[in-house]
């Protein structure tokens, strides 16, 4: 299901959904990681927003 990009809210904003390419290519941006790590993080970890950051850090760090 694709989000309504008129309603302007807050209620996903800790989430990054796998199935929506430019969420994926705005967190792998500002990340430092590439898209397809992105993905994998969320299939091994969840969407919650905070938690993918801290693991993509470490990620990035190695």
């Amino acid at each position: 299901m694709a989000d309504e990009k008129t309603k302007r809210d807050f209620r996903d904003r800790d989430r990054v959904s796998a199935d929506e390419d430019y969420e994926v290519e705005y967190f792998a941006t500002k990340t430092g990681i590439t898209p397809q790590q992105v993905k994998e993080l969320i299939a091994k970890h969840g969407n919650q927003r905070e938690t993918l950051e801290r693991v993509a850090k470490a990620l990035r760090k190695q």
